[in-house]
């Protein structure tokens, strides 16, 4: 597998409710965690850049009491935050969601080394996380994992 550089989002963060996404263009994505004034509860939000200080929500996640998983708002879908991970019935180390052309894929781990692999429905690896040491970026942070998208794997679906 290839990947070049713009494919790759460095991943700040040992908590990634708190975090941010970033390559050689800038900070891609944003996770941004704060207590709901409603409910006491935190929400994460996670913001994509479009240009230079101005960011759309992807994504909200609504925390149950004490952190447990609770609702995400994806664009104008709800749904349990417990549907994003289920255990796959074939592993009990892997988990499963429906992605939004209502197919499953997968999360596993690789056999070979530390990397989490994302899978398509025919098992093509389509994202992979990859955890580093970490190390210190300037004006970003200290990045815990890479995660990495392969172009032109799958249906482009989910990528």
């Amino acid at each position: 597998m290839s990947t070049t550089p713009d494919e790759v989002l460095n991943w700040t963060s040992y908590d990634p409710r708190e975090s941010q996404l970033f390559n050689g263009w800038g900070v891609m994505y944003r996770f941004h965690t704060e207590p709901d004034a409603r409910s006491g509860n935190s929400v994460t939000t996670l913001w994509r850049s479009i240009r230079q200080n101005k960011e759309d929500r992807v994504a909200k996640l609504e925390w149950a009491p004490n952190g447990g998983l609770g609702r995400a708002v994806i664009g104008k879908n709800q749904l349990p935050m417990a549907d994003l991970v289920r255990q796959d019935p074939r592993s009990a180390n892997c988990r499963v969601f429906n992605g939004p052309d209502g197919f499953v894929y997968r999360w596993r781990p690789s056999t070979t080394n530390r990397d989490i692999l994302l899978l398509d429905p025919n098992n093509n690896i389509i994202a992979l996380i990859h955890p580093t040491t970490p190390l210190r970026y300037p004006n970003y942070g200290d990045v815990y994992a890479e995660l990495h998208f392969v172009r032109g794997a799958g249906a482009g679906v989910v990528v």
